[in-house]
């Protein structure tokens, strides 16, 4: 049984129920020793608190997309088939143009929201670069199938979830495609692609995003392998022009960090409740020695420089939640690196999909016109927070208070 299917939350339902009226129905009923007969009502009421407890799990877990399978929740699952050492620019020596074609096998994706406005479909890949294996999610803009854009190429954003997370997050709990649809068939929004590969790669750890030799090519999977097994498939753009990435919370952070560190492959980032040092989220591969931390921090990435790359960073958050991270960024970037830091007040709802959910419409039209030059709606403004102390801005650190509650 899936779990996060219908079935499960229905049986969830009825097991509680029938928890509920076992002790109504046998309390006073039960026969034998006064030691079997506490046994059997004490039983029953553990049977009753487990059922509320599970209940209440697959409610939360089907609203915030947190655990995708039961090897996520179990620590059973890993999806790294090999971790060479594939060198600075992640390529092993490959040379990506010259690999040939590869079509990949597309199914609907089942699950709350897959099958709205037009369906979601997913397929299995296995990177040729990275040696991962592992689920990527499809969703098609409503001018891909129309015959008059049959010789159009459109743009890709990779949607990147948090930690823990299902690749499916973006499409169940953001409702992103949803939200989109309207507004790619009015023309506020441009008609991207939108991809959402596994992140969650290793049992029980974040990845950071990054290359770490002899433990996950985490970095090469989303940077290469994914954009590769979409232009085979997809009459997708080419990069960077034609590329994105778009996150919340750890996955946020892979937004920023691919497209700092990968401006010939991306143009443009999403980042909503992110942060620079991986050391944000405490499960990080990635945060593991100094070393691993400044080579996979956008603010020492773009810092590091000589001349800045013409990328676009669309990055929200509140006080100790992002905000800080988005303005060190902000800082230091210089034309053409474009940075926009929205400052998001706490009564919005914390580091939430409440939150995020919401910012969907207003981040891709802005992402529309940084990619497209089209499109127009207004935006939020960005605004500077009074309480910020300047040491926080310039370090590129998010608040490790913060990171117990990164999801």
């Amino acid at each position: 049984m899936s779990l996060t299917g219908t079935p499960l939350l229905f049986t969830s339902i009825v097991l509680v129920a029938v928890a509920l009226i076992l002790p109504l129905l046998l309390w006073s009923r039960i026969r034998g020793p006064v030691v079997v007969r506490h046994a059997a009502r004490m039983l029953m009421l553990l049977f009753a608190q487990v059922m509320a407890v599970t209940l209440v799990f697959v409610l939360v877990n089907n609203a915030n997309n947190l655990y995708d399978n039961w090897a996520d929740l179990l620590g059973t699952g890993n999806h790294v088939q090999r971790a060479a050492n594939l060198g600075k620019d992640g390529t092993g020596g490959v040379q990506i143009k010259a690999l040939p074609k590869v079509r990949q096998a597309f199914t609907q994706a089942d699950g709350p929201s897959m099958h709205a406005a037009g369906g979601v479909r997913v397929t299995q890949l296995k990177g040729r670069v990275s040696g991962v294996d592992a689920e990527v999610y499809v969703w098609l803009p409503p001018q891909y199938n129309d015959p008059v854009y049959k010789n159009k190429k459109f743009p890709v954003v990779e949607l990147l979830s948090g930690y823990p997370g299902s690749a499916k997050a973006w499409f169940g709990s953001m409702k992103a495609h949803e939200q989109l649809l309207p507004l790619m068939q009015s023309g506020r929004v441009a008609p991207f692609i939108l991809v959402a590969p596994r992140t969650n790669l290793i049992a029980k750890v974040d990845t950071g995003c990054a290359n770490i030799p002899g433990a996950v090519n985490a970095d090469s999977w989303l940077s290469i392998d994914v954009p590769k097994m979409v232009t085979d498939n997809f009459r997708a753009q080419s990069a960077p022009d034609g590329w994105a990435a778009a996150g919340y919370s750890a996955g946020a952070h892979c937004a920023v960090k691919l497209v700092v560190a990968h401006p010939d492959r991306y143009r443009a980032a999403i980042s909503l409740s992110g942060y620079n040092d991986p050391i944000g989220e405490r499960d990080s591969l990635a945060a593991q020695s100094i070393q691993l931390r400044r080579r996979n921090n956008p603010y020492f990435l773009l810092k590091g420089y000589r001349t800045l790359p013409r990328i676009s960073l669309y990055l929200s958050g509140e006080a100790g939640d992002g905000y800080q991270a988005a303005a060190a960024l902000r800082q230091i970037a210089r034309p053409p690196t474009v940075v926009r830091a929205v400052f998001v007040p706490r009564s919005a709802g914390g580091h939430s999909m409440a939150v995020w959910r919401p910012q969907i419409p207003a981040v891709f039209t802005w992402l529309s016109q940084q990619m497209m030059g089209q499109a127009s709606g207004t935006l939020p403004q960005p605004h500077r927070h009074a309480g910020s102390k300047r040491a926080a801005l310039a370090s590129g650190i998010a608040s490790r208070a913060g990171a117990a509650r990164k999801r």
